[in-house]
């Protein structure tokens, strides 16, 4: 996907634990092996920073709207009595090689060690559509090993940045690496064929580093084209037929929420 798409989300987790009345005003919440910090005290512990790296698909590309990092901050926003501060450091046009030149970047690494919550969407700028290569996936797949090291390594320096908090790390894949619904479809039956197969492996890849990692992960792909992958996602895409629209943004962040949920309630 040309000036495409793909982070740690804490935030939500400690707020939504202690909607449940027996979670104490006063008490620290803990998910897992992550520490939240506290429900109740200072005004500044009740302030929450979400960073989102990745491609066009955070940045909000070709849609005028608020993309779903924005999305996502404001509704644990409204579920809390917390202030939630969204930053948007995706890139259009980003790979897994340039946001792991980002993380080298000091505006960028100020705002991870803030991070309660960070969103990571990336690796589709990785196999981009090339006439080179044209429908035949099995081009691209040398390209996937290189995904698959660098996701790991950014995860791994997203984690060592955030190390005094223990923020975690959300990672969220893709309905289609390539164009998607009907516009994949006026490209033929070998175009679907070859963007399937090539999705596949990008999103096999992010998924196994959130299991690998303990980052929570973000079945776009479901959320676009339903439990099998069979429904036409063109209503969540916008005109170029690759970036999500206004209701895309809004399903994939409430995607990143039942995620959460799933999550706490495990």
């Amino acid at each position: 996907m040309s000036t495409r798409r793909p982070r740690q989300v804490v935030v939500a987790l400690i707020a939504l634990s202690c909607l449940v009345p027996a979670c104490p005003a006063s008490a620290g919440v803990i998910s897992g092996s992550f520490w939240l910090g506290p429900a109740g005290g200072s005004s500044q512990s009740r302030t929450w920073s979400v960073v989102a790296l990745g491609d066009s698909v955070p940045h909000g590309s070709n849609c005028d709207c608020k993309p779903y990092p924005s999305l996502t901050a404001a509704a644990f926003a409204a579920r809390t009595a917390r202030t939630v501060k969204a930053t948007n450091d995706a890139v259009a046009g980003a790979t897994t090689s340039s946001v792991l030149k980002q993380l080298a970047k000091n505006d960028v690494i100020a705002h991870l060690r803030a991070a309660h919550a960070v969103e990571i969407e990336i690796g589709a700028n990785d196999v981009g559509y090339s006439r080179t290569c044209g429908n035949k996936a099995a081009c691209y797949a040398p390209r996937v090993p290189t995904i698959r090291r660098n996701l790991a390594t950014i995860v791994d320096r997203v984690h060592k940045l955030t190390a005094g908090h223990h923020a975690l790390v959300v990672l969220l894949d893709y309905w289609s690496v390539w164009l998607g619904g009907k516009y994949a479809a006026a490209r033929g039956n070998g175009y679907i064929a070859a963007a399937e197969q090539v999705t596949d492996e990008v999103n096999t890849v992010i998924k196994s580093t959130a299991v690998a990692t303990g980052s929570a992960y973000v079945d776009l792909r479901a959320a676009f084209k339903g439990p099998n992958y069979s429904y036409d996602e063109t209503h969540y895409l916008s005109s170029d037929g690759d970036h999500p629209n206004a209701a895309g943004h809004q399903r994939i962040a409430e995607a990143t929420e039942a995620v959460i949920q799933a999550t706490l309630h495990t």
